[in-house]
């Protein structure tokens, strides 16, 4: 009797075991035009919003299950999104192979200042270097709204009304979209990925937006143009979030006024 309890048990603990190792996907990402391996490489599962990257030999591991979407990208490739399938979890390792870009630079035009000798015509040709501010607003915790020196007080007034209103545009069908801004700042991996970053790419594939979209979120929450063309992703990503956060509190405020 002892006998075939400790079978059963065996086959028990092995059919967990099995079923831990199929939430699992091994691969190797290769270069296609040399089948060399490629280090480094960002992984993402757009599903589970976990990430990982690939080592000196081109392997990842990374938990998935079926039908869940893994995002490729690495500097100088184009991107992909890989489907996992019965098979992969079934079968074990799978080859991926990124195609390399052909990278173009941007003209860049440089406008030569014409000074008159005049300090009060000269000085309006210098560009504003510095101009943005961050506002607090009592009664909410952390740094408050950046705004331009320009916009003043209007801005952060308007803020107090709208910061999220595009927030519910852009994401109120897609619930799931909201729930993946504290995924993602939870995830070391995406954290270290997004920071690395500054071209906008995971951040508008993990929350299905345009990047234009994206911009316009953060820009609605008042952060100034010069933040959003110089911030890396995962400080937009803590913009956003921030911004959205600092609304549901102010709407609990007018909820309980009403």
């Amino acid at each position: 009797m002892r006998y075939y309890l400790f079978i059963i048990f065996m086959f028990c603990f092995s059919a967990i075991g099995m079923a831990q190792e199929a939430d699992k996907v091994l691969g190797i990402v290769l270069n296609s035009a040399d089948k060399s391996a490629l280090e480094n490489v960002n992984i993402v599962n757009l599903n589970q919003v976990i990430g990982t990257t690939t080592n000196k030999k081109g392997e990842f591991q990374i938990s998935a299950k079926v039908n869940d979407t893994l995002h490729f990208s690495y500097l100088g490739f184009k991107s992909i999104k890989v489907r996992v399938t019965n098979d992969w979890l079934k079968f074990g390792s799978s080859n991926i192979e990124l195609t390399e870009l052909a990278l173009a630079l941007e003209e860049v035009v440089v406008n030569q200042l014409k000074l008159t000798g005049y300090l009060e015509v000269d000085i309006k040709q210098v560009p504003d270097i510095n101009t943005n501010y961050r506002y607090s607003i009592s009664g909410l915790q952390g740094t408050g709204y950046e705004a331009s020196k320009k916009s003043g007080l209007t801005k952060v007034i308007g803020s107090i009304f709208n910061p999220a209103d595009f927030l519910h545009r852009m994401f109120g069908k897609k619930p799931n979209e909201l729930r993946k801004l504290k995924k993602m700042k939870e995830d070391d991996e995406i954290r270290n990925l997004l920071a690395s970053r500054f071209d906008r790419e995971m951040l508008t594939v993990l929350l299905q937006v345009e990047r234009v979209d994206l911009d316009e979120i953060v820009s609605q929450c008042n952060y100034s143009r010069g933040f959003i063309q110089t911030a890396n992703d995962l400080q937009i990503l803590d913009a956003i979030s921030e911004c959205y956060e600092e609304y549901k509190l102010l709407s609990r405020g007018r909820s309980r006024k009403i």
